[in-house]
């Protein structure tokens, strides 16, 4: 029980370094009013206080502000019905709910396998259907379906919300509980019960997992003359496929640039600076500003291999643009690199850090600051709004049209004619 204690104690500890400092409890359940008749078996206040051990190995600065938590833990060791209790799970759910304490979405705890599973997706490779998803809401929901993947051919589309799994009713789980439901081995089928917005009932989905690589970066010449580039995410192997693909097409003597932005999720704060590096020669691709007041600046990185303004460039987003996609779209924009063709993008304008806990358990996932536009626009809840508006309608998606990619080389023809 000491050992168990003192773990629990340093990994709270490391908590409240990271965040600065801890303001609130950690409540749960229902809760009911208490008539003041005895409860037999119940213990007295007194004997719920903090131990002498807990007292020495909490800090001195912060003992009354953790005593009402070694009360409430004593509690649920003296009193609770199904004994033992999990003692690795209430502190997890201790840091889970300072997490959510602090009202941000974005800011979370991440178990062991969450943290895994979020890690590996950036690496590249994993099993399942293929899709960046949204944990903060009540359903599992879509935020873009990865190129070419079974959640693309099966019809997903942002903004779905999966509300039953197998035929299992979501509302009692977490998204991130129903998330893991839908990874599963390569092969086997998950059957996703949709609400989407606009339809009247709610579509059903059979879908076969498979092993995903995400190609972060990929292109080709379209007719015209006009390089095509496409990233789905920015990975650990976003900038070096990225500067392949380039290579490889700048090599041809393209008269202009599409960069596909759709659906991009987003990923790592500098793998955006090093892709906006390679189209703008210099200049500031975004700032982050902290809490404080203070901001740090993102300069270009010299060196890109489509910099020449004389080369055009047509950026295309969707509701499925986040986060890093838009930094980078939203320096393209400022700059006056590109022209940015599609929908409004989805509006992450903050920067989160992942910071390991030490033995194991997981990480938290916090928000550090919020970023801005080389012009100091703040995207946050907002998104970047396109030059040209293009909206893709159910029809387009069954037969296989994408009026935005004609619509971005449209403009590109006309920008390569001045």
């Amino acid at each position: 029980m000491k050992k168990t204690l003192k773990y629990i104690f340093v990994f709270l500890v490391v908590i409240l370094i990271g965040v600065g400092s801890f303001a609130g409890g950690f409540v749960t359940g229902h809760v009911f009013p208490y008539s003041g008749l005895p409860i037999p078996g119940l213990e007295t206040p007194a004997v719920a206080t903090a131990s002498p051990e807990q007292q020495s190995a909490t800090p001195e600065d912060v003992q009354a502000l953790f005593a009402p938590f070694w009360e409430a833990w004593n509690l649920v060791h003296k009193n609770y019905v199904d004994q033992p209790v999990d003692d690795l799970a209430l502190m997890r759910g201790a840091i889970t709910g300072m997490m959510d304490a602090l009202g941000d979405k974005h800011s979370s705890y991440m178990d062991p396998q969450n943290y895994a599973d979020a890690n590996q997706g950036l690496e590249g490779e994993y099993e399942g259907i293929g899709a960046y998803v949204d944990t903060t809401t009540k359903y599992l929901t879509v935020t873009s379906p990865i190129p070419g993947s079974p959640a693309e051919k099966a019809g997903l589309k942002p903004g779905d919300q999966i509300v039953k799994i197998d035929g299992e009713d979501m509302s009692d789980l977490t998204a991130e509980a129903a998330r893991r439901k839908v990874l599963g081995p390569a092969g086997t089928t998950v059957h996703l019960t949709i609400l989407r917005e606009g339809e009247k009932d709610l579509l059903e989905f059979e879908v076969v997992r498979q092993k995903i690589t995400i190609a972060s970066a990929s292109g080709k010449m379209l007719e015209g003359d006009i390089a095509y580039i496409q990233i789905t995410t920015f990975g650990d192997k976003t900038t070096s496929e990225l500067l392949a693909t380039l290579k490889e097409l700048m090599d041809k003597k393209p008269k202009g640039i599409i960069l596909d932005l759709r659906n991009n999720g987003g990923g790592y704060l500098q793998t955006a600076v090093e892709v906006a590096s390679q189209f703008i020669g210099k200049g500031v691709v975004l700032y982050e500003k902290y809490g404080d007041g203070t901001r740090d600046s993102y300069d270009v990185i010299p060196g890109g291999m489509a910099t020449d303004e004389s080369l055009p460039m047509v950026v295309l987003i969707n509701e499925g643009s986040a986060s890093a996609s838009e930094i980078v779209a939203g320096a393209l924009q400022d700059d006056g690199r590109a022209k940015l063709v599609g929908v409004t993008s989805y509006g992450k304008g903050s920067v989160q850090n992942w910071i390991p806990l030490t033995g194991d358990n997981g990480a938290v996932r916090i928000t550090i600051a919020k970023w801005l536009t080389p012009k100091e626009r703040t995207i946050h809840e907002i998104g970047l709004t396109p030059d040209v508006e293009v909206k893709m309608t159910d029809e387009d998606y069954a037969n296989k049209k994408d009026p935005q990619l004609d619509k971005a080389i449209e403009v590109l023809l006309d920008m390569i004619k001045k």
